[in-house]
């Protein structure tokens, strides 16, 4: 009895071991998979073309309403991406496309509303800084940065 619980728990260790990935070859498998570098210059394009808008007091509603549309699809369209192998990544991501929908979200009342706009701009701000943060985070993760 011994010696089968012993054999059953080496070859367990054995089989777990067939299966595991570093962590940095995971995260890289993820960035490929989610095209993760590809899709961070869109999306930084994406806020700063609705921060623009939202600090031109001529934007239309429909101007605003437009690329603040086109920011919260594609941060939903990164956001469904996570989790990364990282958690500490996936945390940074989720909070910087968090951030950018709540400005999106805002940008959609600031029209004629000051207030909002600078709301706006502070959720955008927030979401930049953390995926500014994230993309340092992703490159640690992946081995790439020290």
């Amino acid at each position: 009895m011994t010696k089968t619980v012993v054999a059953l728990l080496v070859a367990g260790l054995l089989l777990s071991a067939c299966g595991t990935m570093s962590l940095a070859s995971a995260t890289r498998s993820w960035v490929r998979q989610s095209q993760f570098r590809q899709n961070l210059p869109t999306l930084t394009r994406d806020v700063r073309t609705s921060a623009s808008e939202l600090r031109l007091s001529t934007a239309s509603a429909n101007d605003l309403h437009t690329v603040c549309a086109v920011l919260d699809v594609d941060s939903e369209a990164a956001n469904s991406s996570l989790p990364t192998p990282d958690s500490q990544a996936t945390a940074l991501l989720s909070q910087a496309y968090d951030d950018f929908g709540a400005g999106a979200t805002k940008c959609f009342d600031a029209y004629s509303n000051p207030s909002a706009r600078k709301a706006a701009l502070t959720w955008l701000r927030l979401g930049m800084a953390a995926l500014s943060e994230a993309t340092v985070r992703v490159d640690v993760a992946t081995g790439l940065s020290p």
